[in-house]
């Protein structure tokens, strides 16, 4: 039987200070991790004062996980320990595999105007933990966007819609990642395939999540939906903008420290050892 999925739990981001002293907020981390397996953490980092991100991700590690940043206006700078280098601009994403280990650095540079982009750590599988790292960074003009409804826009990052497919595509899990755009006074049903776990992020406008309009959920805030087929977004007199994302659950034991994911206790003191013994880096 056809089921719009109700609303589990409502989360409002945190503001939390990441890297060299980024100031930005996250919607969810360690503790929602049995709510949204596979996915393990979404960042959202956005401001108008340079001061709040400048000092950037210096360098640093990652294991058993890959991670999926998308700029929505600013600009970040990147290198990595298997040789990628470039720039990720307004409308980019930049999806990294870290597999069995990659070091890099995430730099954002100074951006006129308030700057926003969010990062997800997407958990990988134990059969493919410690896979080949790779990189790929993926321009604006490559993401499809489409009109869903009358009043309706998505931008297809991950996932595939009425056919359209997008470019971010080699993810290791069965995964779907939209940006999506509703008029004031809209109404409208998205279909997503039951058992995966879902959820949306607004960072603009207003809307109701779900069939009941029991509240309206505005920016900042994190919508975990119940099972079911369908989701449903109504709004009232302004416009709401939203990730849309959902994915198959792993349903395996999560070992997490900091910036290495892994499956048990002893992983993770194989990986931080081996980062200390500067061994870590298995391919290049």
């Amino acid at each position: 039987m056809e089921t719009v999925r109700s609303i589990k739990r409502i989360l409002k981001s945190q503001p939390t200070l990441e890297g060299a002293g980024v100031r930005l907020k996250r919607a969810f981390g360690y503790n929602e991790v049995p709510l949204l397996d596979p996915f393990l953490l979404l960042d959202h980092f956005g401001s108008k004062n340079p001061e709040d991100y400048i000092a950037g991700f210096p360098w640093h590690p990652h294991r058993g996980i890959e991670t999926v940043t998308y700029m929505i206006r600013g600009t970040v700078e990147h290198g990595d320990s298997i040789g990628n280098k470039g720039t990720i601009g307004s409308g980019d994403v930049q999806w990294m595999t870290a597999g069995s280990g990659i070091i890099h650095q995430e730099m954002p540079q100074r951006f006129e105007g308030r700057t926003i982009g969010f990062q997800l750590w997407v958990n990988l599988p134990s059969s493919q933990k410690m896979m080949a790292p790779r990189y790929r960074d993926v321009k604006k003009e490559q993401i499809p966007e489409i009109k869903f409804e009358k009043n309706v826009k998505i931008k297809v990052i991950c996932g595939k819609v009425n056919g359209v497919t997008g470019p971010v595509h080699d993810i290791v899990v069965d995964m779907e990642y939209l940006d999506i755009t509703s008029g004031k006074r809209s109404c409208f049903e998205y279909p997503v395939k039951e058992g995966n776990k879902t959820f949306a992020y607004v960072f603009e406008g207003s809307a109701y999540f779900d069939s009941n309009r029991d509240k309206l959920i505005d920016e900042g805030h994190l919508v975990i939906y119940h099972d079911g087929d369908r989701v449903k977004i109504i709004t009232n007199d302004s416009p709401v903008r939203f990730l849309l994302v959902s994915g198959k659950p792993i349903n395996q034991p999560v070992a997490w420290r900091g910036p290495i994911v892994m499956n048990t206790e002893e992983e993770l003191e194989t990986a931080f050892k081996e980062l200390s013994d500067g061994n870590f880096i298995k391919q290049s």
